[in-house]
């Protein structure tokens, strides 16, 4: 069955870095493109980062431009985001979701909490 699992969320501090994981499997995963997004308590879910299923181009939104990277390894079939310089307003649930044309999957999500 198709599966998306991320992993590495957790509580950190301002300032701080973390790096988020996303394990794919149950599909071709080097066909979709992948995409990091989060969703805070009472706010709408809204998109983090975005990378093409070859990894060749990136794209993220202007509250994380310089302060996250999204790759991903298709051998692994995982995708991963590393953030820093991390700020209490990145508190939410990240998700990972996967696209190729109108077929979309999405993870569960892990949380990040960027408290002091």
């Amino acid at each position: 069955q198709v599966q998306l699992v991320e992993s590495g969320g957790g509580l950190v501090q301002p300032g701080g870095s973390l790096r988020l994981s996303c394990a794919a499997s149950g599909f071709t995963f080097r066909l979709f493109a992948m995409s990091w997004y989060r969703q805070a308590p009472g706010k709408e879910r809204e998109l983090v980062a975005s990378i093409t299923n070859s990894g060749g181009n990136s794209n993220y939104a202007d509250s994380m431009k310089g302060r996250s990277t999204i790759s991903r390894d298709n051998a692994k079939k995982t995708v991963y985001l590393e953030m820093n310089n991390l700020k209490p307003e990145d508190t939410a649930v990240y998700y990972c979701k996967a696209t190729f044309g109108v077929t979309t999957y999405w993870g569960q999500g892990t949380q990040v909490t960027v408290s002091s």
